[in-house]
């Protein structure tokens, strides 16, 4: 399932548009000199957004050699911003922020050491250490939908406003709403979405749904889509109605010379196989052009 959920009108994307500024970068800069520590002196970030760090397999290499270094705060640092952490801290002197994967899979394959560079100035603000952590997490595509939603809504409140938010992740005012809007669904699709049982697409109608009738609403939709299949019958109540061609190209306006931004927003609201339709349909219809 594509973390942007099912198929949508382009003019949807009219509210996925917002200001993009410039984040604050949290990626290690290539002059930071890189070194290593025995892993005791190293504690995963307190507040990382992941509560489960999923399967560490593919990080099994790491018994043979670090290919990245993990980015990390110095103790004094940390606690500067979180003094209540002290007891989670323990007697660690470095605070991963990202690579936490890393650190955990070196002690499973058991590494002596990790490699690691000191950036502080990420822990100059709360906002900025959150930024950090959150945007290397939501660029995984198995980081857990409620986690993301969690860790959004943390750094909104951080951030005094959703859009303050939005400017820090390099995300629209649309993207951080979706995200913070399934936080008003029911524990139960909670968790129904966690386990892929319930697509994005829905669970974000379903949010707007008044609280004690979501479940019914669910299943109602549940059983909708089952006489869909048994019967071959198209299009349901959640489904918007199709748009006409001129209101998606009043709608494609609003993204004005910023084709980034146009496909970001693209890929929240489409499939990997519905992208790649509409990559092979843009190609054939700029080869045309081409040609005339």
């Amino acid at each position: 399932m594509a973390r942007g959920g099912a198929r949508k009108n382009l003019a949807d994307l009219i509210d996925a548009v917002g200001d993009q500024s410039p984040v604050d970068g949290a990626r290690p800069q290539p002059n930071i000199p890189v070194t290593s520590a025995p892993l005791v002196q190293f504690v995963a970030n307190p507040r990382n957004p992941r509560d489960d760090l999923g399967d560490l397999s593919d990080l099994a290499s790491i018994a043979e050699g670090q290919l990245q270094p993990a980015l990390v705060v110095t103790r004094g640092a940390y606690l500067a911003l979180y003094p209540d952490d002290a007891t989670a801290v323990e007697s660690a002197q470095w605070v991963v922020i990202n690579g936490c994967r890393r650190l955990a899979a070196a002690r499973k394959y058991g590494c002596a050491e990790l490699e690691f560079i000191v950036k502080d100035e990420i822990a100059s603000t709360q906002v900025r250490l959150l930024s950090a952590s959150i945007t290397e997490n939501i660029a995984r595509q198995d980081f857990d939908v409620i986690e993301e939603a969690k860790a959004v809504e943390a750094l909104v409140e951080a951030c005094g406003t959703a859009e303050a938010a939005a400017a820090q992740l390099k995300k629209t005012g649309g993207w951080v709403s979706q995200r913070r809007a399934l936080l008003n669904l029911a524990p139960e699709l909670q968790a129904a979405l966690r386990r892929g049982d319930l697509a994005i697409r829905l669970a974000r109608s379903l949010a707007r749904v008044p609280l004690e009738d979501q479940v019914a609403k669910w299943q109602a939709e549940q059983a909708r889509k089952e006489n869909e299949d048994t019967n071959g019958e198209d299009a349901g109540p959640l489904e918007r109605p199709p748009v006409d061609a001129p209101r998606i190209a009043k709608a494609l306006k609003r993204f004005g010379a910023r084709p980034d931004v146009l496909a970001d927003a693209i890929s929240e609201y489409m499939e990997p196989d519905q992208l790649r339709s509409l990559i092979l349909a843009l190609t054939a219809t700029l080869e045309s052009a081409r040609a005339r």
